[in-house]
């Protein structure tokens, strides 16, 4: 009774017989680092009081392909093709040796930064995901350590994992992109990423957990995810590995394995109930059936696909084959808001208006996450549940009849509040202890400055940087 905490707002979403439920002028309470009541009114004895007024009190969100790194993928927004913008790495830079572009205190940094900013944004659970175009090969386990570290800190629930792979694209002068590998080091990386497995599992009083997390799917050969994936049944570890993501990939599969990206897991007999598969803009019908078989978990990115010009076709399609479907942010901002607006107007633009409604993104959201994890006690505000709760502010929004319509036709991560995980209070108005927003956003702009100037090493013909990326309009002079 000591520990109790209420919560009230003038709306709370809810979970009452396996759906999300809404109730006007709602109180949760949360004791210890688990939810004990939501409903109307609370009879019994709290500690703590805390009223919202014109806010959502919303289960956190689960975000399967969080943003842990500063997004080069922002820098292609009007830059292309990506072999000549420095996103394949060319013929010459092979030669002379990839390397590092930035150093382990900055690695570790980054992904401080990255946590703080998706518990800005109502992520509770997060998977980390980074590019490793600008990595000598994979992640390192002293990069993860620190991850944990920060998590534990700031009090992010996190799979941890370090991204590993066989495999690279490298681009000839003219764009010729083709597939290189290295296995040995590829399966040193695997089984570097198994003992952080191991030992990172279930620590942070279970807020910290492990994942598999192999490269792109053309940069892996078959034994390693044949590996991988026996490694994570056997820890009951969740396996994420993009596919189906771009053209360039489903091309070097087919030359490689003669055939699409997901057949080929499914193929090798990789694919299986824990895997996560982010992007599927690319998959076939038959690939969707295949998932759907499997059991996996179609994650569903859909700022950073439109941005390039595609989408999924279609959400509304894919969960009628009975697909699982979570929610990745995977590029900058990590506004999860954002993007279930934009997977709402999509599905829209590719099946019509009454082809899904708010409450199916939300849902992806949170329950899909959930069920992807197979987390019975993430993404809902139930007796038993983890608090692990997102407060988003109403009050400077036109509010609708309704707190999920209003979600996503009026406010943004911005407006995310308070945020609390595991019990604890992570963020409060707009705050996070330890964290000096203004200061580290200085700082993340001097890294990723840094790495700006680096791309003519990394760039086919190695350009200057003026002309890797073009301006919007023409610079005036004074």
């Amino acid at each position: 009774m000591t520990g109790r905490t209420l919560l009230t707002a003038q709306w709370v979403i809810g979970h009452r017989e396996g759906r999300h439920a809404v109730h006007e002028n709602g109180v949760v309470v949360i004791e210890g680092s688990e939810v004990l009541f939501v409903g109307a009114a609370f009879e019994g004895e709290v500690a703590r009081r805390i009223d919202y007024g014109a806010a959502v009190i919303s289960p956190g969100f689960i975000d399967l392909d969080a943003l842990s790194d500063l997004d080069t993928t922002i820098l292609g927004y009007d830059n292309g093709p990506a072999w000549k913008k420095g996103r394949v790495w060319p013929e010459s830079y092979i030669a002379r040796g990839p390397y590092e572009m930035y150093d382990a205190a900055e690695l570790a940094f980054q992904k401080r930064h990255a946590f703080s900013q998706l518990i800005r944004n109502g992520i509770t659970t997060a998977l980390p995901i980074a590019s490793l175009f600008y990595r000598e090969w994979g992640e390192t386990v002293a990069e993860f350590e620190a991850a944990a570290l920060a998590a534990d800190d700031l009090g992010l629930r996190v799979y941890l994992g370090p991204a590993y792979r066989t495999g690279g694209q490298v681009t000839d002068e003219v764009g010729n992109i083709r597939a290189v590998f290295d296995e040995a080091r590829g399966l040193a990386g695997l089984n570097e990423a198994a003992e952080f497995a191991r030992a990172v599992d279930g620590t942070a009083g279970g807020r910290i957990r492990a994942m598999f997390a192999p490269d792109r799917i053309e940069t892996c050969t078959g034994t390693l995810l044949q590996r991988t994936a026996d490694l994570a049944a056997e820890m009951g570890a969740p396996v994420r590995q993009h596919c189906s993501q771009s053209p360039v990939e489903v091309r070097l599969v087919h030359e490689l394995h003669g055939c699409a990206p997901i057949e080929w897991l499914d193929r090798i007999g990789a694919l299986r109930g824990n895997w996560l598969l982010p992007h599927g803009t690319q998959a076939t019908e038959a690939e969707f059936d295949l998932i759907a078989g499997a059991g996996a978990t179609l994650v569903h990115c859909p700022l950073v696909a439109a941005r390039h010009g595609g989408m999924l076709k279609s959400f509304p399609k894919v969960r009628a084959r009975g697909i699982n479907i979570g929610l990745g942010t995977d590029t900058h901002p990590a506004d999860m808001i954002l993007n279930m607006q934009i997977g709402m107007m999509t599905a829209r633009l590719c099946d019509g208006m009454d082809a899904i409604r708010a409450e199916d993104m939300l849902d992806a959201a949170t329950l899909g996450g959930a069920e992807a994890l197979n987390r019975a006690d993430l993404g809902r505000l139930a007796p038993g549940a983890k608090a692990d709760i997102a407060v988003i502010d109403f009050s400077r929004t036109l509010q609708t009849p309704d707190p999920v319509q209003t979600l996503m036709t009026g406010t943004s991560g911005r407006d995310v509040r308070d945020v609390w995980i595991d019990g604890r209070q992570v963020m409060a108005d707009g705050l996070i202890p330890g964290v000096d927003a203004e200061a580290d956003a200085a700082r993340a702009q001097v890294q990723f400055d840094g790495l700006i100037a680096k791309y003519p090493d990394r760039t086919a013909g190695h350009p200057p940087v003026r002309e890797i990326f073009t301006p919007s309009y023409e610079r005036a002079t004074p």
